[in-house]
Parts: C-alpha cells; sequence; structure tokens
C-alpha cells in the first residue's frame, strides 16, 4: 500500500492508497459482492478502510471528524444493520446532521459538539448500509469552489497535492479518488457534487430537485438549490445508490429512477455548448469537450453545437441569492450554532459575501423569482435536445492558492465566477446533472464533461453515462 507519498506518473505526485488489502481496487458494488460470497467480513473492510484513510489524510487534510472506533462498532454488530451496502465503509460531508458527530460546515468559527439526533440526511444515507468512517472536510458553508481554510488547511487533489480538490463536497472526493473508500456522501448549491467530481475524476450526479430528502435547515431556504447525492469511481455504484435511495425516500412527484444497470438504446438528441455565462471555455476544455462530443456521434447519437441559452442577468440573480445565505449565516451565527460563535473567524470569502448582500438585499425578492423562472430555459431546450453537454468546468483545475479566501473578496470572486459558470444553472432549474472523467488535461489531471437534461430523466443520464464509461473507460489513480 502506499501509505499517503506521491507516487505515478509525471513528477510521481499521485496520493493513493489503492493496495492488497480487503478493498482491493473494487467499487461498492463488488465489495457487496465479495462480502454476500463470504470472501471478505465488514470488519475487514473497515479496518482496510481506516488505513486507508490514515495513510492519505496527513497529504489530503480530508477529514473533518474522525469516527473510527463508532464504524468498527457497527461493522463488528452481530446484528445486520440492513441495506444493500451494508459492511462498505464511507464517509458524509460535514454539513449535514449525524447523531453523535458535530457539524462545523467547514469553518472553525464555533465551539464542535455532537449532534443530538440524525438528520434526515443521515437517517437515509445509513438505512443503505453504507458504514461512515466519520466526516469530510468542505468550503466554509460551501461557498467556494476550493476548500483552503486558512487555520484548517487545503483539501489536496490525490492526482496532485499541488492542485485542489475542487469543493465543496472536497474531502469526499479525495477520499473517494484515493481509493480510501468507493463511494462516499457528496452534495451539490452550485456545483459542489460536480466540480470535486470533476477535479478527481470521479462520477458525480447532482439529482432533480426533491429526489431527495434535505435535512430541516436546509429545506427552510427560500430557494432550494441543493440537492444530497454521491461522488464514486463507477457509474454502477451511483446506479446502485440512487436505487437503494429510492427504496428509503421515494418523492412521488418524480418518475422513478429504478434499477439501471446498462446502456441505454434509444440514440438521443444532444445540445453541445463550450461557453458559460461568461466566458468561451479554455482551448483546451473546449477541445476536450470536441472530442466527447465526436465520441458521442460515434456512439449513434445526434450532436448539435448551440450558444448558452443563459441571459448575462443569471449570473448577478444567483450571486444575490449566494450572498444571502452568507449574510443569514454571518447574522445569524449566534442563533445557528450558539454562544461561541466568532465571525471573526470566518474566510474573507463569507465574510465579503455578507457585505455584497447588505448592499442587495432589495434585489433578492426579483432575484430568486428569476432564478425559479430559469427552469423556463431548460424546458425550451428540452423540446428540441434530449440533453446538454458542457464542460463542468472552464478550466483545468487549479493550483491551491488559485482561490485562497484569505485574498481580497473581489479577486476571489471574479476568479470562482469565471472557473464555475457552467455548473449553477441546474440548481437553480432543479434538472439533474452528471459529471463524468471524460478527458484529461495536458498534465495529466482529470477534466470532467457534464450532461445534463429536464427534472425527473435521471435515469437517461444514466444510461449515457453507462455507456460512455463503456466506450471510454476512466484514467485510474493507481496505473
Amino acid at each position: 500500500m502506499n501509505h499517503g507519498e506521491p507516487v505515478g506518473r509525471g513528477a510521481d505526485k499521485r496520493c493513493h492508497a489503492f493496495g492488497d488489502d480487503a478493498l482491493g481496487d473494487l467499487d461498492a458494488v463488488g465489495l457487496v459482492e465479495k462480502l454476500r460470497a463470504g470472501k471478505v467480513s465488514p470488519h475487514e473492510l473497515v479496518e482496510a478502510a481506516i488505513a486507508r484513510t490514515e495513510a492519505v489524510n496527513p497529504t489530503l487534510n480530508g477529514l473533518a471528524f474522525k469516527a473510527f472506533d463508532r464504524a468498527r462498532a457497527r461493522a463488528d454488530a452481530r446484528r445486520p444493520y440492513g441495506g444493500y451496502f451494508d459492511g462498505v465503509p464511507s464517509f458524509i460531508k460535514d454539513n449535514v446532521a449525524v447523531e453523535g458527530m458535530p457539524t462545523m460546515q467547514g469553518t472553525d468559527a464555533w465551539d464542535p459538539h455532537p449532534m443530538p439526533a440524525d438528520g434526515e440526511w443521515a437517517r437515509l444515507f445509513l438505512a443503505s448500509g453504507l458504514i461512515p468512517l466519520g466526516k469530510t472536510q468542505m468550503s466554509e458553508f460551501g461557498f467556494s469552489g476550493s476548500a483552503e481554510h486558512p487555520r484548517i488547511g487545503p483539501v489536496r487533489n490525490p492526482w496532485s497535492p499541488e492542485h485542489t480538490a475542487g469543493a465543496s463536497s472536497s474531502g469526499s472526493a479525495a477520499f473517494v479518488a484515493a481509493g480510501a473508500v468507493p463511494i462516499a456522501h457528496a452534495n451539490d448549491g452550485g456545483g459542489s457534487i460536480r466540480i470535486p467530481a470533476a477535479c478527481n475524476g470521479l462520477v458525480g450526479l447532482k439529482p432533480s430537485r426533491g429526489r431527495l430528502p434535505l435535512d430541516k435547515e436546509t429545506a427552510k431556504m427560500p430557494l432550494h438549490l441543493v440537492a444530497n447525492g454521491v461522488v464514486s469511481r463507477s457509474v454502477r455504484d451511483t446506479a446502485a445508490f440512487f436505487r437503494e435511495a429510492e427504496l428509503v425516500y421515494r418523492n412521488p412527484r418524480l418518475p422513478a429512477i429504478g434499477d439501471i444497470t446498462h446502456a441505454g438504446t434509444q440514440r438521443l438528441r444532444i445540445a453541445m455548448c463550450t461557453k458559460s455565462i461568461l466566458r468561451e471555455a479554455s482551448p483546451e476544455v473546449r477541445e476536450l469537450t470536441l472530442k466527447s462530443a465526436a465520441l458521442l456521434e460515434e456512439l449513434g447519437h445526434r450532436v448539435t453545437e448551440i450558444d448558452n441559452p443563459v441571459p448575462a442577468r443569471f449570473k448577478d440573480d444567483f450571486l444575490v441569492y449566494w450572498s444571502f445565505l452568507a449574510f443569514a449565516v454571518v447574522r445569524g451565527g449566534r442563533r445557528m450554532f450558539g454562544p461561541s460563535f466568532d465571525r471573526t473567524r470566518l474566510d474573507s470569502l463569507t465574510l465579503g459575501l455578507d457585505r455584497s448582500a447588505a448592499r442587495t438585499l432589495h434585489k433578492l425578492p426579483l432575484a430568486i423569482a428569476r432564478l425559479r423562472a430559469s427552469r423556463r430555459i431548460t424546458a425550451r431546450l428540452a423540446g428540441t435536445y434530449d440533453a446538454v453537454l458542457m464542460p463542468t468546468l472552464a478550466e483545468v483545475t487549479p493550483r491551491i492558492g488559485h482561490l485562497d479566501p484569505t485574498a481580497g473578496y473581489e479577486q476571489v470572486m471574479d476568479r470562482l465566477i469565471d472557473w464555475v459558470g457552467f455548473t449553477p444553472l441546474q440548481n437553480a432549474t432543479g434538472d439533474p446533472a452528471i459529471s463524468l472523467p471524460l478527458g484529461e488535461s495536458a498534465n495529466g489531471l482529470p477534466v470532467g464533461m457534464m450532461l445534463s437534461t429536464v427534472v425527473g430523466q435521471e435515469g437517461r443520464l444514466i444510461e449515457l453515462a453507462y455507456e460512455l464509461e463503456d466506450a471510454r473507460p476512466w484514467a485510474r489513480i493507481q496505473s
């Protein structure tokens, strides 16, 4: 096993923990098969995952809270907990409530205290049988696309620790990519499943609004941008998780996803766009998007390049609402997090968003109305196209420091919006979107491609993802 030391090609920068132990190279479905065949025990899987996490975390810094003894106890329990994934180790992102674990939201601005009960999301996640080893790091409150807190430190990319792991689900993605666990919780309020999936070479599906439950505090927001999900190394793991989640929580307003195990047969009309609301993707990313479009055409789909249909004001509307979320946290921190809350310990991005909100609160009602109405954009597209292909991010993965939250607010915000301009639309519309690791940059880092469709049609994206995975298998960090 690689004990956190850089390995791999190029400058030998890769950091992973794949090795000849109980986990091996298997994905979560593969581990379930091994468990059911009696070839491995939950205890062995959990011990291997703990060892792997301890090996890579000194480099990657993805661990927010360690619950190793709790995971061991659950793995050793005589009575199975049930659920398809029972016995498979995993992690939960540090912005949902889990009984007995603190929730710190990627910051250290208040004293941690254990949560008294599981939230809505944890109840579903635990019912699947996954065994959390603890909670994973994220950017502060999920506001940035890179987790680089000035005191907690950056979460690093296992493909190259000099680069960001993306965010906000950064720790989960880093640990899955590095082989510590095969699948982990992630959620997405502006790209926070898809961005780290793209940076770390993973499958990241942001589901339709309402597909999976939210914790009560998140569900109270005036506009539901956030969607829970997972990051994984294989399409079948993501498909299996959504199949199992549907057995626990079924939204009757959405068509069922069901058990999808292979590519679909329907040939699709796919729109391709390489321009975000602000800019054209970098030449390298555009070229990789064109190659993905060519692959889709080779597979028999019809691809048509289009201009970005999103009006320029979408950026300002999203920023007004995003800033309002920071305003609510900063101004209501003591009520939310207790008397130890200290706003001076927040990073400059959070505080800058709060100041921005103070200037733009009068714009909030109209911004929310227009964000809700943005669903009409994708509904019109759906009359002509079955799916849309875009790069997940406008540039290849940047180095740590590019989005340093201690830098000036305007600099960080300009760089952030420039990089993540493709992902926020589906959070506003509620449409599903998936990032797939179809590209590789000149410096050997994964580059994600995003496919989206209309609300309720996750199955279409999963079928297409299976097809693309078969046609162009993802690069493996341990190769």
